[in-house]
């Protein structure tokens, strides 16, 4: 996968992300959009601009969270399809500034940011059902407003004006995540005003035109299906969230399970992708224990297998379940579906490995290299054995095997 060369190289080496969906619609505990779905008036929904006052919010226990979960950058909801702004822009009323809280939420968290060296990206919803220009006329992710005030040039102007708010008040931005363009209008004037103020700043491919990686959302994602391909071809950054049913705060959400997000992750990364996962705080700022323990469990898994995720060769064997990482002379066999017994053909290796790690617990694990029994035609083989597959149900193993020279195949 070619890099960009330039600042934006982070995205590279920064492999899992927290996203943070956080706005009027935590008070509530519906839903992030509330308005839409429950059919909520405007007039009615802009009430709980009065009612936002997250006295718990502290975005060093956000922070705190991330580094438990072992994740190296954040995203976070500046502004969501409501039109609600997580800073007092001067573009609208219907922003932080004029909620009893008042506080600058983007100031808070850019500044807790930049304390720990953790890149910071700003999520804008292109779609809003706030600002009266922008053309609302009920596609997907819209609601209706009066046609009689639409007027894309002036939104795109609007847009602009906010873009430049977040791009020169808050210090290195580290990316822009577009969501919801709609229209699918083509502005490139946008993109290179993000370019020319915040050159580090990677943008996804829901904006205006293609970005620079792609965003696949929670198990869907047709721009690489059914290729069967080892590695992405472009930059790509899968996102999910923690709950079934939405991406903000939900009072009475479902969850997935640890295993299914360790299964997900492994199964990105291992082909050159990027993670964000996602979790909602609720109406005090807080994130919901049910989450927090997702992520704690995350953290423990990927901390100890992190440095697996490197160059992705997984043409090295022949079993596609098997994705495979090479760093060096290092080769990692990732196992996201698990272990089916107490053995692990790597067909077709034929080296010899100097050592074999579980990095999961650091343990040495047993190998031969030998023809097998009912195989005996092919040749050696290289092969674990010993595995403690009951033991490792619960998790994704990764196999760290050291080579004194470049694994060939």
């Amino acid at each position: 996968m070619q890099r960009f060369n330039d600042g934006r190289d982070w995205f590279f080496e920064r492999r899992l992300g927290m996203f943070i969906h956080w706005g009027l619609y935590a008070i509530h505990g519906l839903h992030e959009q509330e308005q839409q779905r429950y059919g909520v008036p405007a007039g009615e929904y802009a009430k709980l601009l009065g009612q936002f006052r997250p006295d718990s919010f502290d975005p060093e226990s956000w922070l705190d969270l991330a580094a438990e979960a072992g994740m190296e950058y954040l995203v976070l909801t500046a502004k969501h399809h409501d039109g609600f702004c997580l800073w007092p822009s001067r573009e609208t009323r219907f922003h932080v500034g004029n909620t009893p809280y008042r506080r600058d939420i983007v100031r808070q968290v850019a500044d807790a940011c930049a304390g720990r060296g953790l890149p910071l990206e700003f999520y804008y919803s292109i779609v809003d059902w706030k600002q009266e220009n922008y053309p609302n006329i009920g596609r997907h992710h819209e609601i209706r407003t009066d046609p009689a005030r639409h007027d894309w040039d002036k939104y795109l102007g609007y847009l602009k004006r906010q873009i430049t708010e977040l791009c020169t008040r808050y210090g290195p931005v580290a990316g822009i995540w577009w969501d919801m363009n709609v229209p699918q209008a083509q502005a490139p004037e946008v993109h290179e005003l993000i370019r020319r103020l915040q050159p580090a700043a990677v943008i996804n491919n829901r904006g205006f035109g293609p970005g620079d990686y792609s965003t696949p959302e929670r198990d869907s994602d047709p721009e690489n299906a059914n290729r069967g391909e080892a590695a992405f071809q472009r930059p790509t950054e899968a996102c999910q969230s923690v709950g079934f049913n939405s991406w903000g705060y939900r009072k009475d959400e479902d969850y997935y399970s640890v295993l299914y997000f360790l299964r997900a992750i492994d199964a990105t990364l291992a082909r050159g992708g990027n993670y964000l996962l996602n979790v909602g705080p609720d109406a005090d700022g807080v994130i919901p224990e049910p989450a927090q323990a997702i992520l704690r469990g995350v953290g423990t898994w990927f901390k100890r297998v992190r440095e697996s995720f490197a160059e992705p060769v997984s043409q090295l064997l022949s079993d596609p379940a098997l994705p495979a990482t090479r760093r060096g002379n290092v080769l990692y066999v990732h196992c996201p579906q698990g272990l089916s017994g107490s053995a692990l053909s790597l067909h077709p290796l034929k080296q010899a490995p100097r050592r074999v790690t579980l990095l999961n617990t650091g343990e040495a694990v047993e190998w031969t290299l030998e023809p097998l029994i009912y195989h005996r035609d092919c040749g050696a083989e290289l092969r674990l054995r010993g595995l403690p597959a009951d033991e490792l149900a619960g998790t994704v193993p990764v196999f760290k095997l050291e080579f004194d020279g470049p694994v060939t195949g």
